[in-house]
């Protein structure tokens, strides 16, 4: 116990310092997360172009940023999906765009691909301390789109399912049904057996989410392997069992900032629209926008509403 108090001080400690050398307290934009020395330039009021991804959740939350920050007052577009990680950083990094949407676990492991944190804290701290000086990373949401492991409602009632520890006591009962990478990548079987003593009866190798989801529903599989956000999580009432070892590590929705645009009315209005969003919200507004067809600009301006943020 002494040892987890004082790994946790240490973590609330190192954040602490992170925020303050990132301009997330009351000190100036003075230091980099690189540990390199920044500009003493104030950020800049002016118009914003924030940027996404191409899948729709990215787009989805560009719109619920542009639409916070329109809201107050501040000039702001969206532009088409850039691309992927690689495109879009080049496009923050080099000033086409001042804010993306992005995911703290990914983005840390694809800056440093020696990472190996996975509490939420503790990605977020080492995140800060990893981004490029030019670079903010905002507060984090609770809002995640990691991988998961769901149960249809009837199995979770009938085994009392609230974890993946919950599931493994079951485990000679269970097919996992999931893409075909599962069944040899760390945060698949292998790190369900390390992890959690965890191995299945059996596996099943699936290809695409449609099939997974299929194989679930109609009792080919027990559990699946999809992303915590996926639509059909919502449509078919699937329970999400809580990842309480963190194999899957953590992944929380955060606006990456461009620091020229990281005025105090940004960070605030941006910072805002962090505590409001929560997986269970993203994932039924990537429904409305995925399976129901509506426009993501009016599905992000429904939740803004609804949240008192516009």
């Amino acid at each position: 116990m002494k040892h987890t108090v004082a790994r946790r001080t240490a973590v609330v400690a190192a954040l602490a310092m992170t925020l303050a050398g990132c301009g997330l307290s009351n000190d100036p934009l003075q230091q980099g997360g690189d540990g390199g020395a920044c500009s003493t330039d104030k950020p800049k009021e002016g118009a914003i172009k924030i940027g996404s991804a191409n899948f729709p959740e990215s787009g989805l939350l560009a719109e619920i940023y542009a639409g916070a920050l329109r809201a107050k007052g501040i000039k702001v577009s969206t532009t088409d999906p850039i691309g992927a990680r690689e495109a879009y950083l080049k496009a923050i990094q080099d000033g086409s765009v001042q804010i993306v949407p992005e995911y703290t676990g990914s983005l840390l492991n694809y800056l440093d691909k020696t990472a190996t944190v996975k509490q939420p804290d503790e990605v977020y701290a080492a995140l800060l301390t990893t981004l490029p000086c030019s670079q903010l990373a905002l507060r984090p949401s609770v809002a995640e789109d990691s991988n998961a492991l769901v149960v249809t409602k009837a199995t979770a009632d009938k085994w009392k399912l609230k974890t993946i520890s919950d599931l493994a006591k079951q485990a000679q009962n269970v097919t996992i049904a999931a893409p075909s990478e599962f069944q040899g990548r760390a945060q698949g079987l292998p790190g369900l057996k390390k992890t959690y003593n965890f191995t299945p009866k059996s596996f099943r190798a699936l290809d695409s989410t449609p099939a997974i989801v299929d194989a679930l529903k109609n009792g080919q599989a027990q559990a699946a392997n999809i992303f915590s956000t996926d639509p059909a999580i919502t449509v078919n009432k699937f329970v999400t069992l809580k990842d309480d070892k963190f194999l899957f590590g953590s992944d929380q929705v955060v606006p990456l900032v461009a620091r020229s645009a990281a005025t105090p009315k940004v960070q605030v209005t941006l910072n805002a629209v962090s505590a409001k969003l929560t997986t269970p919200k993203l994932a039924e507004m990537l429904k409305e926008v995925v399976v129901d067809k509506k426009d993501a600009k009016s599905v992000a301006s429904t939740f803004l509403r609804s949240e008192g943020l516009a």
